[in-house]
C-alpha cells in the first residue's frame, strides 16, 4: 500500500492525467516540504505529500475490496483525482511568499477548505472535473453546513473520498512521523 504518488497518477482517468502530473511536479519542485496541516495531522515537513499518498494508496485498496462485493458507480481514476485536489490549497496556505511567487497564477494565500481556490487551480492546469467529481470535492469533508435532513448531497464518491481521508487524517493522522 505504498505506492508514490506518481505512479498513482497513472490511474487518474486519462482526460486529467496530464494536468495532474503537471501540477504535481510544480508541487514537487516548489512545495515538497508542504505540511498537511499546522497541527491536526500530518504535521511535519513533507505531511501534505504523506497525506496524499496515503489518502490515493487508500482507495486503490478499498476500491478493489468494495467494488467485488457490490459495483461502485464511479471508477477509481475518478477518486484518485479527488482524492489528489482534495486538500489541494493546504501546501500554498503553508507557503513561504517567495515558494508562492513561483505560482504567478495565485493572487493571495488560500483560506481553509478554499474551494475558489480550488477552482482556481482546477482552471490553471486545465483539469475537466465531471459533475460526480464536482459533488466529491465538494463533499469530499461532509456535508457540514450544507446539510438538510432527508436531502443527500453527498454523493457515492464524495462518500468514498470521505473515507479514505477521514482513514489518513484521524486513524493514522501521525504515520509515517511517528
Amino acid at each position: 500500500m505504498n505506492s508514490p504518488v506518481k505512479e498513482l497518477l497513472e490511474r487518474v482517468d486519462l482526460r486529467n492525467r496530464q494536468p495532474a502530473h503537471d501540477f504535481w511536479h510544480d508541487l514537487c519542485t516548489y512545495l515538497a516540504e508542504a505540511p498537511g496541516s499546522t497541527r491536526s495531522h500530518h504535521a511535519w515537513p513533507m505531511g501534505y505529500h504523506h497525506h496524499v499518498q496515503e489518502t490515493m494508496n487508500l482507495a486503490v485498496m478499498l476500491y478493489d475490496q468494495l467494488n467485488r462485493e457490490r459495483p461502485l458507480p464511479f471508477s477509481l481514476g475518478s477518486a484518485l483525482l479527488v482524492l489528489f485536489l482534495h486538500d489541494c490549497e493546504k501546501p500554498f496556505r503553508h507557503a513561504t511568499d517567495t515558494e508562492l511567487a513561483h505560482f504567478h497564477w495565485v493572487k493571495s494565500r488560500p483560506d481553509k477548505s478554499d474551494k475558489t481556490f480550488q477552482q482556481l487551480l482546477i482552471d490553471h492546469y486545465g483539469f475537466k472535473i465531471s459533475p460526480d467529481e464536482h459533488n466529491a470535492l465538494l463533499y469530499v469533508e461532509g456535508e457540514g453546513s450544507d446539510y438538510v435532513e432527508g436531502t443527500r448531497l453527498q454523493g457515492p464518491l464524495a462518500a468514498f473520498c470521505h473515507v479514505c481521508d477521514t482513514i489518513s487524517a484521524r486513524i493514522w493522522y501521525d504515520f509515517p512521523e511517528h
